[in-house]
């Protein structure tokens, strides 16, 4: 094979086009505009029924700030879940998220209506 070949096959390697979802193609950015502290944030693969373990990293996400949610498991799920637990009890959550797709999501409190609601980039 000559050096064009090769540097034409390694060039569609890396740069690849549509491939299926690779570990850590779920992380995202999760930034709290509620006005709240949110103590917990839980992601959930959209078939199952069991949230598991708070995936936030660290003790609490205060008004203003923004966390990194990474996942550590390697599969190629991109619908899930996502559940915050608030540290006044209440909680908010949405269902089937793309995070193959999203990168960002931020949640502000609507105070008129009484919910949360995520704006995802």
């Amino acid at each position: 094979m000559q050096f064009r070949d090769v540097f034409l096959a390694t060039a569609i390697l890396i740069g690849g086009g549509a491939a299926p979802a690779l570990a850590g193609d779920q992380d995202f950015t999760l930034v709290n505009k509620t006005g709240y502290t949110i103590d917990y944030v839980y992601v959930s693969p959209r078939s199952s029924d069991d949230w598991g373990k708070d995936v936030m990293g660290q003790d609490s996400l205060d008004n203003g700030e923004k966390v990194n949610i990474v996942f550590s498991a390697r599969n190629s799920v991109c619908r899930y879940d996502m559940m915050v637990k608030y540290d006044d009890g209440d909680k908010s959550n949405w269902s089937d998220l793309n995070l193959c797709d999203i990168s960002k999501i931020t949640l502000y409190w609507d105070r008129k209506n009484g919910t949360t609601r995520a704006v995802t980039e």
